[in-house]
């Protein structure tokens, strides 16, 4: 068994892998309906007008699909795409080197934004509503001076797991605002069932459905699951991808039916062990050995949607539901 988290942020080496699986259009897209017909209203339309479509945040849990979604923008509106971290930027120096780069119609996708410092944020305010930023060039001596340089219209596209960090001018700057939800297990199913078909691999219906039902609601994890799943049929034969294979190596991997792994469990047992009394979010993630934004971003949202545990103003505490989970550890049939 393993202690590894399930964090959908990690590639785990198998990038190129990802890269297969990624749908390039929106018709290909499996999932998240209402945003989808949102996004093709918004791209046809700005489209029969010879428009830039406009900015869009995306905003939602992590492995969901919002990097996948930038690039098909940047597909189907026929322009180029340039990405970038937030904490990667650091000052308005490194934001203007991307802008400056943008042709017309290209689409800037800026994943983690609400990472961004306010400075950058403000740095960007002329570029989303102007096309326009202003450059200060030998910064610090008595000849400095701004200019200011016109870019050609553009869309950028953020996607954020923290849509509250944002400032509300900097987020209401986005013409267009999606949020992705969790995959329910018919939609994620098609997702197994469509990697499937790429891998060139046969998998019965039970085992794309169990596959599907253990994968947190989200796409990433569901492939990464598959191709753990693949190793197993590779090594056992050439015969389809059986259930039994599949419920072998989900118990291999450590996850129960629910999709919980070792964290999610400790999550859950360290807030049984306080009895009624809310645990704050930094004791939590001290009694696990993680960090605060891994278990407040990759874990929490999870463990909340499945109604395990409650965030209150005093800190998370279990549900009856999470509450009855760890009896059912505690107290095996």
């Amino acid at each position: 068994m393993t202690d590894a988290p399930l964090d959908p942020n990690l590639g785990g080496g198998e990038g190129s892998e990802e890269e297969r699986l990624r749908p390039s259009s929106l018709s290909q897209f499996i999932g998240q309906a209402p945003l989808v017909h949102n996004l093709q209203v918004a791209m046809g339309a700005a489209q029969k007008r010879g428009d830039v479509l406009d900015h869009v945040l995306f905003c939602g849990p992590p492995g969901l699909g919002k990097t996948t979604l930038a690039r098909i923008i940047s597909e189907e509106m026929g322009g180029r795409l340039h990405s970038a971290n937030g904490p990667a930027l650091s000052k308005p120096a490194d934001l203007a080197s991307i802008l400056t780069q943008l042709e017309e119609g290209d689409v800037f996708f800026l994943d983690e934004i609400h990472r961004i410092s306010p400075v950058l944020e403000e740095y960007l305010y002329s570029a989303m509503e102007d096309f326009v930023i202003d450059i200060v060039l030998e910064p610090g001596t008595p000849n400095s001076r701004a200019i200011r340089l016109d870019l050609p219209p553009f869309t950028l596209v953020g996607a954020t797991t923290k849509e509250g960090s944002m400032q509300a001018p900097f987020r209401d700057r986005f013409g267009i605002v999606e949020r992705l939800k969790y995959y329910g297990v018919e939609d994620l199913q098609k997702v197994v069932e469509r990697s499937a078909r790429i891998y060139e691999l046969d998998v019965e219906g039970g085992a794309a459905r169990e596959l599907a039902s253990r994968s947190r609601g989200t796409p990433r994890i569901a492939n990464r699951f598959l191709r753990r799943a693949r190793d197993l049929a590779t090594l056992e034969g050439e015969g389809p991808l059986t259930l039994a294979m599949v419920e072998r190596c989900l118990e291999m991997l450590d996850v129960d039916d629910l999709g919980l792994q070792y964290l999610d469990r400790r999550i859950l047992e360290v807030l049984y062990e306080s009895g009624s009394r809310p645990i704050g979010l930094n004791a939590i993630a001290v009694a696990i050995g993680e960090d605060r934004a891994t278990v407040e971003d990759v874990y929490e949202p999870f463990l909340v949607q499945r109604g395990l545990i409650q965030k209150t103003g005093q800190g998370r505490m279990l549900t009856d539901r999470g509450m009855i989970r760890v009896h059912r550890w505690q107290s095996p049939l």
